[in-house]
């Protein structure tokens, strides 16, 4: 499946952000800890360029814990500094370090200059329903960012104050203009990045079925009290078949389908994370 989705207020950030990278010191990244490849925007890359910048795997909290380590791991054999955050735990003061740990060397020139207590400026970018607005609120101490879960709350930039002597950049979520690789597409439409009416729900379920199948599969045996029989000699789609008259939903594929989606979303099944470091992803 190839998703085409580029609103018009999306393509207008990107040209927002690429002008107003010359008046920002640093770039905060937000991605989705469960999809640390896959809601990251292949384009933010090119927009970014050299300037420094810091990957926030939000919402860690939902997500496989020993995989979360190995993806910071993973950024830090790139060059690039990472930190995990989530709604639950205040880790406000561990990114405001790594933020001046990143800027030593810019800050410490401001102070041979005679400037004390350089404003930094950062910009914050992420594709939408990674929880950007959350952590800005975090930062600024009260509620000046629109949050919700759904993707595309943020529609305009703004300039937030916090108390660790940063400006924020709010920008609005971008995601990019075409989706080509199909499991991409299947991770973000099962983590609710993308619109639910986007996408069918049968076919989101049977790659979240297959996905837990091959890398949780005592989860999925112990919450939908499966033997090996039922999984071992079945296609994914025979399993969600048999699902649904296991739910009592009679032939109602998509009532199952949007079940086997919101189990995973509510954590039926523990803290899963989709993407795998190392795994390989068509261009």
């Amino acid at each position: 499946m190839v998703l085409q989705w580029y609103p018009g207020h999306m393509n207008k950030a990107k040209n927002q952000v690429q002008e107003r990278l010359k008046v920002v010191d640093i770039v905060l990244e937000i991605v989705d800890a469960r999809l640390p490849y896959s809601s990251r925007n292949p384009i933010l890359e090119q927009i970014i360029n050299q300037k420094k910048h810091i990957i926030i795997l939000n919402k860690a909290d939902l997500a496989d814990p020993k995989l979360t380590n190995d993806w910071i791991l993973n950024y830090k054999q790139e060059g690039t500094a990472s930190i995990e955050s989530d709604a639950k735990h205040n880790k406000l003061a561990k990114l405001n370090s790594l933020i001046r740990s990143e800027l030593a060397d810019k800050i410490d020139k401001y102070e041979r200059n005679g400037v004390k207590n350089y404003q930094i400026k950062a910009m914050c970018v992420g594709i939408p329903n990674v929880g950007k607005s959350t952590i800005l609120n975090k930062m600024v101490g009260k509620n000046v960012a629109v949050t919700g879960n759904k993707p595309g709350v943020t529609k305009n930039q703004n300039w937030l104050k916090t108390n660790y002597g940063i400006d924020l950049l709010d920008t609005p979520g971008i995601l990019w203009p075409k989706i080509t690789d199909p499991k991409v597409g299947m991770k973000l439409a099962l983590s609710g990045a993308i619109k639910d009416k986007i996408y069918p729900p049968d076919d989101v379920a049977i790659f979240a079925l297959n996905f837990l199948q091959t890398n949780y599969l005592d989860r999925i045996m112990s919450v939908y009290d499966l033997d090996k029989s039922d999984v071992n000699n079945h296609t994914t789609a025979e399993l969600l078949m048999n699902l649904t008259k296991k739910f009592g939903y009679k032939e109602d594929y998509d009532r199952a389908a949007r079940r086997v989606i919101m189990d995973v979303r509510n954590l039926k099944f523990g803290r899963i994370t989709f993407d795998i470091p190392g795994e390989f992803y068509e261009e």
